[in-house]
C-alpha cells in the first residue's frame, strides 16, 4: 500500500477554510465509493512539514485514478509520501478554460467556488454515470441559479450547462459577463438566441442561449458546449426544457437570510421548503432516468428530515447515509448548510 497526502488548495475564505479539511475526508469517500471502486482505504489528517495534508492509502494510484482525484474540489497538489519526502503526483483536471472563469465575478451573496465545486461533484458521482465522469458531456441544470456560478463549473468541466432564474438583474449581469468573457479570452461561441421568449404575442421570459468550444479544431469538429440560461420562475422550467434530459441538477437554495426565492403564487419568499414543495417535481421531471439531484440550503431555517421528505415526495430516491449525510457546515453565524442528493430511478 502506498500512502498519499492531499494538499487543500490555500484560495478557501477563512470560514470555509475551518469546514474544508473534513469536507475533503467526505468528498475523497464519495469519489471512492462512486467511480474509484473503493480502492482507497480510510483518511485521516497529517501535519508535514507544519502544513496539513488529508492522507490515505491505496494502491499505487492509475493515471486515471489520478484524473478523477484531480476534480476534488479542494485539491491543490497531491503527493506520494517516501519515507520523510513528499513526491508530487501530476493532477490532470478537467478544466478546459482558464479558472477566471470560476474566480473573476465578485458580488455580495456568492457562493465559494469550491463549495459549488463540491455540491456538483457529489451530484455527478450520485448519478447512474458516475463511473463516466471523465468522458461523459453532462447535462447540468442550475435552476435557482443566480450569476452564474455553477454554470460556469459546469461550462469548465466541459459540459453542457442550463439555469434559471427569476431575478432580471442577476440574469442580466451574468449575460454581461459570459458573453464579454468569451469575447475577451476569444473562446470560439456562436450566440444562438438571446432576448425575450414569447408565446400567444406574450412575453414569458427572457432567454440566452450560446454555443461553445474550447477551440477552433473542437468547434469544426462539433465537440460544442451549449450554455442556456432562462429568465423565469423556477417552478415553470419544464415549459423551456424538456422532461428528461437533464443528467443532473443542482442548486444552492436561498438561505432565508440575504437571499429569497419566488413563486408565481406567493412573489417573494424566504422559505427553501415552500420552494422546494413547489419546484422540486418540475425538476425531478427534467432528469433523466438515473439521474440525480443535490441541493444544499441553511438548516437553520429549514431541518434536514423536511427537505428530505419534499425530495422524496416529488419521487427522487434521497441518499442519507455514509459520506452523503456528512456535508453539513458553518458558513457564518446565521447560516448552518447542509447538502442533500437524491438519485432519480433508472
Amino acid at each position: 500500500m502506498t500512502t498519499y497526502g492531499l494538499l487543500i488548495s490555500p484560495g478557501t475564505n477563512r470560514v470555509y477554510a475551518e469546514s474544508a479539511v473534513e469536507l475533503t475526508r467526505t468528498e475523497l469517500e464519495l469519489f471512492n465509493h462512486s467511480a474509484l471502486g473503493g480502492r482507497i482505504g480510510a483518511t485521516d489528517v497529517a501535519t508535514i512539514g507544519g502544513v496539513r495534508y488529508v492522507t490515505f492509502e491505496a494502491e499505487p494510484l492509475g493515471e486515471r485514478d489520478v484524473a478523477l482525484l484531480g476534480n476534488l474540489s479542494s485539491a491543490f497538489a497531491l503527493f506520494e509520501r517516501v519515507g520523510d519526502l513528499l513526491r508530487p503526483v501530476e493532477l490532470r483536471r478537467l478544466d478546459r478554460y482558464d479558472d477566471d472563469l470560476i474566480t473573476i465575478q465578485k458580488y455580495a451573496g456568492k457562493t465559494n467556488e469550491q463549495f459549488t465545486k463540491l455540491l456538483l461533484n457529489a451530484t455527478l458521482l450520485a448519478s447512474a454515470w458516475a463511473g463516466e465522469l471523465l468522458e461523459r458531456r453532462f447535462r447540468v441544470l442550475d435552476p435557482l441559479c443566480g450569476r452564474g456560478t455553477t454554470l460556469n463549473q459546469a461550462l469548465m468541466y466541459g459540459f453542457d450547462a442550463a439555469g434559471v432564474d427569476l431575478d432580471q438583474k442577476d440574469y442580466e449581469a451574468y449575460q454581461a459577463f459570459i458573453t464579454t468573457w468569451l469575447k475577451r479570452k476569444r473562446i470560439k461561441h456562436r450566440v444562438l438566441e438571446s432576448g425575450p421568449v414569447r408565446r400567444e404575442k406574450r412575453v414569458v421570459g427572457r432567454r440566452l442561449r450560446v454555443e461553445m468550444a474550447p477551440s477552433k479544431e473542437e468547434q469544426k469538429a462539433g465537440a460544442v458546449q451549449l450554455l442556456d440560461v432562462v429568465n423565469a420562475d423556477t417552478t415553470r422550467a419544464d415549459e423551456f426544457f424538456r422532461p428528461g434530459t437533464v443528467d443532473v441538477v443542482v442548486a444552492d437554495a436561498p438561505y432565508g437570510v440575504q437571499h429569497g426565492s419566488r413563486t408565481v403564487a406567493k412573489g417573494l419568499a424566504r422559505d427553501p421548503l415552500a420552494l422546494l414543495a413547489a419546484a422540486a417535481p418540475v425538476w425531478a421531471g427534467l432528469l433523466r432516468p438515473g439521474g440525480a439531484l443535490g441541493i444544499s440550503w441553511n438548516t437553520n431555517v429549514a431541518r434536514r428530515e423536511e427537505a428530505a421528505k419534499a425530495l422524496a415526495n416529488a419521487g427522487l430516491d434521497v441518499l442519507d447515509d455514509g459520506p452523503w449525510a456528512s456535508l453539513r457546515h458553518r458558513v457564518d453565524q446565521a447560516i448552518v448548510r447542509d447538502v442533500l442528493v437524491a438519485r432519480k430511478a433508472a
